[in-house]
């Protein structure tokens, strides 16, 4: 078996370049996987978002799904409407029919 060289030089040119391209991949990699799990780490240490206590429903309806926005909150109910509630005072915005 050969010994690998010491010198760039003494590789062909398309080596060379191969090389390089393997060592700036490797590098980009590295980073790349540096950047995600910092990703990560911060945004599983952010605080949770504020859920209301309690939801009063309007005409005794029965809630089967909820979601939420920056300053709303919805909860779809089991006769087929969407409740769209305000976050600060939690009076009711909008309800929408779903036919």
């Amino acid at each position: 078996m050969g010994e690998a060289p010491d010198d760039l030089a003494a590789l062909p040119p398309h080596l060379v370049m191969l090389r390089r391209l393997v060592t700036v991949l490797t590098v980009v990699m590295i980073a790349g996987f540096v950047v995600l799990i910092y990703a990560l780490v911060t945004r599983l240490n952010a605080p949770a978002p504020v859920l209301p206590d309690q939801i009063t429903l309007p005409g005794g309806a029965t809630a089967t799904a909820f979601t939420q926005g920056v300053n709303w909150y919805a909860v779809v109910t089991s006769d087929n409407r969407i409740l769209i509630f305000d976050r600060t005072t939690g009076a009711l915005r909008q309800t929408i029919e779903v036919k």
